[in-house]
């Protein structure tokens, strides 16, 4: 675990440059806009060790899957985000000697990425092999006010001598992944084009042909005085740069504003790419730097009003959850329904930056709660826009009559995992797709969705569970074989305790969502059961399910079994393990990981997280308290969970233990992988820990409901949620709980099981002598 990030309430702070911590740097100090990305490379030459990363919201490539074997069904490709053009390069000479961190003697190195304003600066002083000594300050962002903007303040100035400064401002679409298969590059040249201060780099990708056009503009300053100077164009393979020559002085500030913007093909028709990108880059630059900058900073206050949590008395975990939050908005906006959430977001390469069932249980409660209402529907949505592909996934693997399974990671709705114990088996992910539709109409009292979206998909989802399970005339009771749960510590294995109970909550649900459509809109139901070829008996189908699904448990522990033969496993607990064998996933074998009992993450326990109102609270404590001492929790998804349900049980030692594992788990590189990016899926979990755990908040009945405590470093927390139209801001401190109204709607409000009016534009306050 690292320590290096110093600590403030709004700033990331890294003071020194250490290059064996830059990789990890790049991914914590990333930016981005939902719309594109920037891991934080420098603007300069580096020659050090480092991951190039630039990312462009939508485009991908189908990498050829490599394995050694095929299976009827298996995937053809690994879809990843690519890397795109470089924009923010900088080449900086002194008399023809390259600026270079990597070979230059380092000082006053800072880097400050401020969450306030989305802004990060860097400043440094180096010392080059001749003995020439220069001070630069950078400032970039991307900016939120314009998704396809991005600027650059660069400046620079010699500290020892007078002498021939040359800037090199450049495009280079000549990179590639770093987890690229045969080191293959994706990017083909279309066209470039040099004029003056501006400059444009359009490239296509192979076999999907996505184009994506990256312009720039280049204005020059001397001692904060702009001046025009005849730039050099440089054109090489995917490269376009412009070389500005200059006499400087020592002690003579120069300074190079570099606005830039990414179209892709998305967006825009391919033959208007380059104009439209011309368009953007005119209307940024006629603004300039500061009043982009001006434009974010408003932005991001908007964003803070309505998302913050505030933390009185704890600065490294006021510091922590503010970085999630931010990661989070950075990652997505919601304006587009095409758009997911990669766990990597824009800030590096693994996991392919692809769609996994980490959306559907962890982020959807976190935009509920901090952002307008469409931007989690735009999550439902995009899901429901990949239907017809999930059927075809179904019938991939032989199943019919409109069956739908989703896909465990896609881009476009196919499945393109690379492991055939995820892609087959770990078939989970269908019912967190489910529940969230669920979630986000038990949170918003959006009914509407089901007639115009979501049925559809229940049915899809429900017909897929009714053909996985079979009827096992030994137990005379439906089982569920062959499956990974959440816990993929374990493989191939037969009724997953979750998996089965998630199976038959899908049909219960689809079956509820039916009535409610058949109820609200008849004709509309009528129509979608004609069109889906629906025959009434399928609902009998799924109710004998129901009532005759297998659950395997031990009564004599009261627990439920994470899957049939669990108990068979010799029972090792992870506080006898030998720190030198963890994580095991890195020290042990595959074979020796499946034989053991441990687990990678909430599995039994995510079940109880999801549908913790079916299970009394001595229940949920007897499964939390067999399997939280089994859990390594080698997911970053894991803590989040186990934080939720300790806070459930009144454990608030544990509850606060678990926090801090995911709080600062990027930040601290608690896993020792940070370096290939930020793990943005579970810093949603983060926040449910906060407002779930700590604060208690759930939606029963359509009401909001808190049952609040303080963990004992801190001296009050607050935050802000929108809901149902209302905005509520809340307060926890040890005297008890404060929530003020902020809209003109009247609610009513359940702490700690007491019921309270809540009017429009008013606030209750509620003393913990006052609560049972």
């Amino acid at each position: 675990m690292k320590n290096y990030i110093k600590a403030d309430e709004w700033n990331i702070i890294e003071e020194g440059f250490d290059p064996h911590l830059n990789k990890i740097s790049e991914s914590i100090f990333s930016l981005g806009n939902g719309r594109m990305g920037q891991r934080a490379n420098f603007e300069e030459t580096y020659t050090g060790e480092t991951l190039l990363g630039n990312y462009v919201a939508g485009v991908y490539y189908p990498d050829k899957t490599r394995v050694g074997w095929w299976k009827n069904g298996y995937p053809e490709y690994f879809a990843k985000v690519l890397n795109a053009a470089n924009w923010v390069g900088i080449e900086v000479k002194l008399d023809g000697e390259v600026l270079d961190l990597a070979t230059a003697e380092v000082s006053d190195f800072k880097r400050v990425l401020n969450m306030h304003a989305g802004i990060l600066e860097r400043t440094f002083t180096a010392k080059l092999k001749s003995g020439k000594t220069v001070k630069v300050k950078s400032t970039r962002f991307c900016s939120i006010a314009d998704d396809e903007v991005g600027a650059i303040r660069y400046s620079i100035t010699p500290l020892n001598f007078d002498g021939k400064l040359t800037l090199m401002p450049f495009i280079d679409g000549d990179v590639k992944n770093q987890d690229s298969n045969y080191d293959e590059k994706f990017w083909d040249k279309v066209s470039d084009e040099i004029t003056g201060n501006e400059a444009y780099l359009k490239l296509r990708t192979k076999k999907t042909e996505f184009e994506v056009c990256t312009g720039s503009n280049i204005e020059i300053y001397k001692n904060n005085e702009k001046i025009a100077l005849d730039a050099e164009a440089i054109r090489k393979e995917k490269f376009v740069g412009q070389v500005f020559s200059i006499e400087a002085k020592a002690n003579e500030e120069i300074t190079l504003i570099k606005i830039a913007a990414n179209l892709s093909s998305e967006n825009y028709p391919k033959e208007q790419l380059l104009k439209e990108t011309k368009s953007v880059i005119a209307k940024a630059s006629a603004k300039g730097f500061d009043t982009l900058l001006n434009e974010q900073t408003k932005a991001w206050a908007t964003k803070w009003e309505e998302s913050d949590i505030i933390i009185e008395g704890d600065v490294s975990a006021q510091q922590a959850i503010r970085f999630n939050i931010f990661q989070l908005f950075q990652t997505y906006t919601g304006k587009d329904d095409r758009l997911n959430i990669g766990p990597k977001g824009f800030t590096g390469e693994k996991y392919g930056g692809s769609t996994y069932w980490d959306t559907e249980a962890y982020c959807v409660p976190f935009y509920l709660a901090t952002a307008p209402q469409e931007v989690s529907k735009n999550l439902l949505v995009y899901r429901h826009k990949q239907l017809g592909k999930a059927i075809e996934n179904a019938e991939k693997l032989g199943f019919i009559n409109g069956a739908a399974l989703y896909p465990m990671v896609t881009m476009n709705g196919e499945e393109c995992h690379n492991e055939w114990e995820i892609t087959f088996e770990e078939i989970h992910r269908n019912g967190a797709i489910a529940f969230a539709i669920f979630n986000y109409i038990r949170y918003t009292g959006d009914e509407s969705y089901l007639s115009d979206f979501g049925l559809e998909v229940l049915i899809g989802i429900a017909r897929f569970w009714k053909q996985r399970v079979n009827w096992s005339s030994d137990k005379q009771q439906y089982v569920m074989l062959g499956v990974t749960g959440p816990n993929e510590y374990e493989n191939n294995v037969n009724n997953n305790w979750y998996t089965n109970i998630l199976a038959t909550w899908c049909m219960k649900y689809a079956t509820e969502a039916s009535e409610i459509v058949k109820k609200q809109q008849p004709e509309k139901y009528k129509n979608l059961l004609k069109s889906l070829n629906f025959d009434q008996q399928e609902f009998a189908d799924w109710a004998d399910i129901i009532e005759k699904m297998y659950y395997p448990a031990d009564a004599e522990r009261g627990i439920f079994l994470q899957q049939d033969g669990y108990l068979d496993k010799e029972q090792t607990l992870v506080k006898d393990l030998p720190t030198s064998d963890r994580p095991i996933n890195q020290k042990w074998s595959w074979d020796r990981i499946l034989r053991s009992p441990f687990i990678k993450q909430a599995d039994v326990l995510q079940g109880l997280y999801f549908f913790e109102e079916d299970y009394d609270l001595e229940t949920i404590r007897r499964n939390f308290d067999f399997y939280e001492p089994r859990t390594v929790h080698e997911s970053s998804l894991s803590p989040c969970v186990h934080s939720i349900l300790a806070a459930k049980l009144n454990d608030e030692a544990r509850a606060y233990e678990f926090y801090l594992r995911t709080a600062r788990l990027d930040l601290d590189d608690y896993n020792n992988d940070t370096e290939d990016g930020l793990h943005i899926t579970s810093m949603a979990g983060t926040w449910m820990s906060v407002v779930e755990g700590f604060a208690g908040m759930r939606v029963r009945d359509g009401k909001l409901q808190f049952n609040p405590f303080l963990p004992e470093k801190w001296k009050s927390f607050a935050f802000t949620i929108g809901f149902r139209g209302a905005t509520l801001k809340i307060r926890i401190t040890e005297n008890g709980i404060n929530i003020k109204n902020n809209a003109t709607i009247d609610l009513e409000i359940g702490i700690r099981n007491q019921q309270y009016k809540l009017a429009g534009n008013a606030e209750i306050e509620v003393d913990n002598a006052e609560l049972v």
